[in-house]
């Protein structure tokens, strides 16, 4: 390359990007900058519960069902004989409801039959519930360093070592 082309190290320097270089520098004091939030946890709590279901698919027996029939009858023609008219009606169908209440009650009476006794499970449920506490979280770390018998200060988002890295830049005044 002839000596004309060929570019003086001044103007190396005037044309390429200047990115300063690069030191190390004592760090003398760190501290957390914290902030407090909220946090909402959630927590399954569950228990079992104790329910009780009758049985009712035992037949009822046709003495019973007899009883039953034998009563609405005789209160049915027990009520008619009270009343005229639509007093007479209602009497008669109030006559029939008591009758075969009366009826059944003293036909389980005489058969001896009892209602099974109540079938008992367990059933487990279970519920969300929310527990919230405060924690302090920390955002960053303000950073006091010493270079050159120079105490600077600078955030860093993460907590730094006993030294860090320093980018030293000189400007013409």
């Amino acid at each position: 390359m002839p000596a004309q082309w060929r570019r003086t190290d001044y103007e190396d320097s005037r044309n390429a990007r200047y990115d300063g270089e690069y030191d190390f520098a004592k760090v003398i004091d760190v501290q957390p900058l914290t902030t407090r939030v909220r946090v909402s946890t959630p927590q399954q709590e569950c228990w079992d519960e104790t329910r009780y279901d009758r049985d009712s698919s035992r037949p009822v027996s046709g003495n019973v069902a007899g009883g039953t029939l034998l009563g609405a009858v005789i209160g049915a023609a027990i009520g008619n004989q009270i009343g005229s008219g639509d007093g007479r009606r209602a009497a008669t169908a109030g006559g029939a409801i008591i009758g075969a209440t009366i009826g059944h009650n003293q036909a389980v009476r005489r058969s001896g039959y009892e209602p099974p006794p109540p079938r008992e499970y367990t059933v487990q449920r279970c519920e969300t519930r929310y527990h919230e506490e405060w924690q302090e979280r920390v955002d960053a770390y303000r950073v006091t360093y010493l270079y050159q018998r120079s105490s600077c200060v600078t955030e860093m988002p993460y907590r730094p070592a006993d030294r860090i890295r320093v980018r030293v830049d000189v400007n013409p005044a």
